[in-house]
């Protein structure tokens, strides 16, 4: 049987997750109010344009992941960050954690569903979000909002994206920490 190649972990992808001070680390891969999607890639250390989306939407919010993690998908953990004005692509922003949609997805063809949570979180600091430290901080309309955005994304791309439940912040940073225990194994085995 041929042996799969393990990616590359560095550059960006393997920084760490959290800060000095105690705060997650985001790395953008989308801004607010963009119809481009980039995605990081280790192998050349850039942002590589991976997706557009159709006229007439655009990202509600900053979109990107958290270093040193890996979901089931196998990318790093995806996180939506709300912020004061739109983060430049590949800005690396301190960020507090407020839960996370928890969510899974079938690719065209796939057998079965995958689970592809998002994660919810604020910049820090910040002056429009200041008071928001919990997913009960975020008017459900904006959830229903950025459920159904994740949903026509991902339809654009023959994707079946499902939310699941929404979850505070415990239970977000029970994922993280799995995404990063992930990510161990897999920068170990790749040793």
């Amino acid at each position: 049987m041929k042996e799969i190649p393990q990616p590359r972990v560095a550059g960006l992808s393997a920084l760490p997750t959290r800060d000095n001070e105690g705060c997650w680390l985001a790395v953008i891969e989308a801004t607010q109010g963009t119809r481009h999607k980039f995605k990081y890639s280790a192998e050349s250390n850039a942002f590589v344009l991976s997706g557009v989306l159709p006229l007439g939407v655009a990202f509600p919010y900053d979109f990107g992941f958290l270093p040193s993690t890996l979901g089931e998908d196998g990318d790093p953990l995806d996180v939506l960050v709300l912020a004061d004005e739109p983060l430049p692509l590949g800005a690396l922003a301190p960020v507090h954690i407020v839960g996370v949609i928890e969510a899974e997805q079938r690719d065209k063809g796939a057998r079965r569903a995958k689970r592809n949570d998002r994660l919810l979180a604020v910049t820090e600091p910040s002056h429009a979000y200041r008071q928001c430290r919990a997913l009960t901080d975020l008017a459900h309309n904006v959830l229903d909002e950025i459920e159904r955005f994740f949903v026509g994304y991902n339809q654009a791309k023959d994707v079946r994206f499902t939310p699941l439940a929404r979850r505070g912040r415990r239970a977000a940073e029970r994922l993280v920490r799995c995404g990063q225990r992930r990510f161990g194994e897999r920068r170990a085995a790749a040793d």
